[in-house]
């Protein structure tokens, strides 16, 4: 076993903090206000963030953050999220989910036909009925307005040239091809933000340099993978994920919209989390195979392309999962009132502050140069999830 990287001595509390803390954020629309949440827990845990990557909602959770001073994150993320939800009204607390269901839904109802303050609106003309090949005859919805709210809650010059770096995903509408834009290798505006978040076909693809871009949740909805294939240093990243892979089954049609919605989105996360968690393992099995080959082997060839493959950084994953209300059906990520708005950022600051409960787990992966995945049990608090693996 190597001895554990150095680390940056950053420490909240029973955190300690190794060189680099990524913020990892997956899209899920209205559901995007979790998100807020738990960077508005971080921002209470005095934890520094040095990286935040995003697809679709999240790459707008993470442009606010990384283009603002860590003194207003929270107020820009708030103004954001209450223009966002300034349409619909602030609805009362409701005798039982069933009524909150139908309200539920007819606030998403509201949300299609008359778009979200902000950020889209409908078009006047159906694209079905629109001259092919121009813009309305591409979505339903106009995004024009979010390029306005995105520049006036966003300073550019600071994404581009601040500490934390930004990295949002999205997908060739032509080509297929999926790519991030990055701030460490290229300049970022609302255009990739936007790019994004162009879900079709109810948002229209972003022109970028002469290609066009659609949502990059079409391929893949978290940025995990792009954020440990650059990884250089030992790393502590919290993933918020907007959909539950587990659930109860469905009992109604609603029901079933919901967890297929679910599926599609969470499971691709979860895959891709497993994935890089046993592929440590196997390097790890295979390091010590390596620790005991005679000294004169490790000067061979083969031994070190194999060994230098096989090297890596310590990685701690901790996932934080939004888990939906019984009353949240199928449209949860356009149901854009003030109200479930608020409750989704309490939800997304309970998660911080029962991850910070037991950051114990973390910290000692932490200090020793071990890599764990954590996911957190909203009966039993933050839990290991895969074997920790040694560096």
């Amino acid at each position: 076993m190597n001895d554990a990287p150095p680390l940056d001595r950053r420490h909240r509390g029973a955190l300690a903090l190794p060189d680099c803390v990524a913020l990892v954020l997956q899209g899920g629309g209205a559901l995007g206000s979790y998100q807020a949440g738990v960077i508005d827990g971080l921002s209470d845990s005095g934890i520094d963030v040095d990286w935040v990557a995003g697809i679709s909602i999240g790459s707008i959770n993470a442009a606010i953050f990384a283009g603002n001073p860590p003194e207003r994150r929270v107020e820009r993320l708030s103004a954001f999220w209450d223009k966002m939800t300034s349409a619909l009204p602030s609805f009362p607390i409701f005798p039982n989910d069933m009524v909150r269901e139908f309200v539920h839904e007819w606030s998403a109802g509201m949300v299609l036909a008359t778009g979200v303050p902000g950020f889209f609106t409908p078009r006047l003309v159906p694209p079905n009925m629109a001259m092919p090949g121009t813009a309305g005859a591409l979505s339903y919805y106009d995004s024009a307005p979010l390029r306005e709210t995105l520049d006036s809650l966003i300073d550019w010059d600071l994404v581009n040239n601040g500490p934390v770096r930004l990295s949002v995903g999205a997908v060739d509408v032509v080509s297929g091809n999926f790519r991030y834009f990055d701030t460490a290798i290229e300049r970022l505006d609302a255009r990739h933000v936007m790019a994004s978040g162009a879900l079709p076909p109810g948002l229209p693809p972003v022109e970028i340099d002469g290609h066009w871009w659609w949502d990059g949740g079409l391929v893949s909805n978290t940025p995990l993978s792009h954020v440990l294939d650059n990884q250089r240093t030992s790393m502590l990243v919290f993933q918020v994920d907007l959909f539950s892979a587990a659930t109860e089954p469905p009992r109604t049609i609603m029901d079933v919209m919901a967890r297929e919605k679910e599926i599609r989105f969470s499971s691709r996360t979860r895959q891709v989390s497993d994935q890089i968690m046993k592929l440590r393992q196997e390097r790890e099995a295979i390091r010590k195979v390596l620790g005991k080959l005679p000294k004169d082997m490790m000067q061979d060839a083969d031994v070190a392309a194999l060994a230098q493959a096989a090297a890596e950084q310590p990685v701690n994953l901790v996932q934080l999962i939004y888990r939906a209300n019984a009353w949240e059906g199928g449209s949860r990520d356009f149901e854009f009132s003030a109200r479930t708005m608020r409750e989704h950022w309490d939800a997304g600051r309970l998660a911080l502050e029962m991850t910070m409960t037991g950051a114990q787990l973390v910290t000692e992966n932490v200090l020793t140069g071990k890599s764990a995945a954590f996911d957190l049990c909203p009966k039993n608090g933050l839990r290991r999830s895969v074997h920790a693996t040694n560096h």
